[in-house]
């Protein structure tokens, strides 16, 4: 049986990547610290876990929703000639195989009447931390511009919470400095790819967990670079809070920062898409001598800028600290003391550890957006079969449950849930999980499409109406213009088809119906309209993708357009059509 390039791509990248996991993994050493790491208690998939090493994830932008988009960054086209390479030495027998193992494992049964199920979510999510049988659940997406120090700050504190092995750290150490890249030593434990570490950059998403005293924290470490800002918008579509790291030597700030730089734009994004927690890391205060002025001076600048992004200041916390020497990243110990002895506030961690999960819809039908496809594996007992991560939009799942797969006729039943590399009997709204599936045919399974209950499928539409605050462009939109619409790890051609009306921003009254082009900051109502094809040769033949109201369901109801490497706008969807 014939796999499309699609899911071949995914399934093959997911193989690298587990291949250079299982090699990080090959030795388990006692850890570094005489103090053994916190237990972790169920998430909201309901299982213990233990500390793992980071999860790579198939989200790059030639494995999207539409296997024939093209990414014209330069960065990427090495990445493109691989896959190719990868997808043409693919073994079409085990592909066939993969198939007849995911149709032919037997189905499990439910266990849990929806009633029961929806009770113990609640009691899970009712965690505050302070209980270690309800610790909290959230996820966190580290965004900013390429450099800022964003893995590096992440490897660094993973070895300080106790959850890197010292023999790990040697070997990162060794490695890197073998590579000619002794500086990122500490980046090399979340960008496990040969190619990231070539280039220094990120280029997926890379996940892991972090046990903080009072929760579990999924960490997403997005890509950086403009060119793989598709990577970004995925990881974090699945976030509940960002943490925004800047670097504060004197010039590149500004350089993240202006017009050009990620910093803006990454804000922009993770609000947009809904993250409405954002901790900002001014990184490497040992670069500027742990200026007091001038951690003063970059909070300054972004404070008004976050406001403006629709940011309330009680859901921002600024930190200064410095990645690679660990300064007031986990503890304030002497060397952060003496440093930095004009600041009394939180550590990193202390301020990532009093993020709040907001409301989960579990009550509403479920929905899960798939981020990554890929074959068989897992930890411990988990069969072989085929797998799809993601996060839970809305509602609740459990092992035995059928599910829709939209767009498409076709259906699967949850063999097993896999929540931080555990199998867990059921997931809540929230939860980042994998989930392995029986009775389907990997062929029917792509990223961006949304598994459902049969009984509350997701709308299909091929146009709707939004309502879009348009971005600082220099090009206006005007009606026809051809976009690249994303919503959660979907992206597709599309187009504005038809200018609606201008709103008022503040109370949204309309202030002129059918203008003639949007320009820079203006709220405007739209007809978008879904196209088949690629970016740069959409056809005139309509395609369909589940989406709703974000009346009916607001992560299913966020929208992002993009143009020529560059956000324009950002919205919500008000109407949809078949």
């Amino acid at each position: 049986m014939w796999i499309s390039n699609q899911t071949n791509s995914q399934i093959n990248l997911q193989d690298k990547k587990a291949a250079a996991k299982a090699q990080q993994q090959s030795s388990q050493p006692a850890s570094r610290s005489a103090t053994p790491a916190p237990r972790k208690a169920p998430a909201l998939g309901g299982g213990p876990s233990t500390p793992n090493t980071p999860k790579k994830s198939v989200l790059s932008s030639v494995a999207t929703s539409n296997p024939a988009s093209k990414n014209s960054s330069a960065l990427a086209k090495p990445q493109q000639t691989q896959l190719q390479a990868d997808m043409e030495g693919l073994n079409l027998e085990g592909s066939d195989q993969l198939n007849i193992i995911a149709e032919d494992l037997p189905a499990p049964k439910m266990s849990l009447t929806r009633e029961k199920l929806l009770e113990e979510a609640r009691k899970a999510i009712g965690g505050t931390g302070l209980d270690d049988k309800k610790r909290k659940g959230l996820s966190l997406v580290i965004v900013g511009h390429v450099d800022a120090g964003k893995s590096t700050m992440m490897g660094r504190l993973m070895y300080d919470l106790g959850q890197m092995e010292e023999r790990k750290r040697r070997e990162n150490e060794r490695e890197s400095s073998k590579a000619g890249k002794g500086s990122f030593m500490w980046a090399w434990e979340m960008d496990a790819l040969g190619e990231e570490r070539e280039r220094g950059v990120t280029i997926d998403i890379n996940q892991t967990t972090l046990n903080l005293p009072q929760t579990n924290l999924t960490i997403l470490d997005a890509p950086g670079h403009r060119d793989f800002i598709p990577n970004m918008i995925s990881g974090a579509s699945q976030a509940d809070a960002a943490l925004l790291v800047v670097d504060a030597t004197v010039g590149e700030f500004e350089a993240g920062f202006a017009g050009g730089g990620q910093s803006r734009e990454h804000v922009l994004l993770v609000r947009s898409l809904g993250v409405g927690m954002i901790v900002i890391a001014v990184n490497k205060m040992d670069m500027v001598n742990y200026s007091k002025a001038r951690f003063d001076e970059i909070c300054a600048t972004l404070k008004p800028f976050l406001t403006q992004s629709g940011y309330q200041p009680s859901k921002v916390a600024f930190v200064p600290c410095a990645g690679m020497a660990g300064v007031n990243l986990a503890e304030r110990n002497e060397e952060t003391v003496k440093l930095m002895s004009w600041w009394s506030g939180p550590t990193l961690v202390g301020a990532l550890d009093a993020l709040m999960p907001p409301a989960r819809p579990i009550e509403a039908p479920l929905r899960f957006p798939i981020s990554n496809v890929f074959k068989g594996g897992g930890s411990g007992s988990i069969a072989t079969g085929v797998g799809v991560s993601g996060r839970l939009a809305s509602g609740v799942l459990q092992v035995g449950e059928r599910l829709r797969i939209l767009p498409g006729d076709e259906s699967a039943v949850v063999r097993t849930i896999e929540n931080e590399e555990k199998s867990v009997p059921w997931a809540a709204a929230g939860s980042n999980v994998t989930l392995y599936l029986t009775n389907v045919d990997p062929v029917h399974l792509s990223i961006g499409a949304v598994l459902c209950p049969p009984s509350h499928i997701v709308p299909l539409a091929s146009s709707f109406t939004a309502q879009i605050i348009v971005f600082d462009i220099q090009v206006p939109i005007t009606a026809g213009a051809t976009v690249e619409l994303f919503h959660h790890s979907r992206d597709n051609p599309a187009s504005v088809s038809k200018l609606i009306a201008t709103l008022d921003r503040a109370t949204g009254e309309v202030l002129k119906a059918n203008p003639r082009v949007l320009t820079k900051n203006t709220s405007a109502r739209v007809l978008v309209t879904l196209r088949s094809g690629t970016l740069h040769s959409p056809t005139a033949k309509p395609v369909s993708i589940p989406i709703e109201p974000f009346s009916i369901n607001k992560d299913m109801g966020r929208i992002l357009l993009r143009r020529g490497g560059e956000t324009i706008a950002a919205g919500i969807v008000s109407e949809i059509f078949s």
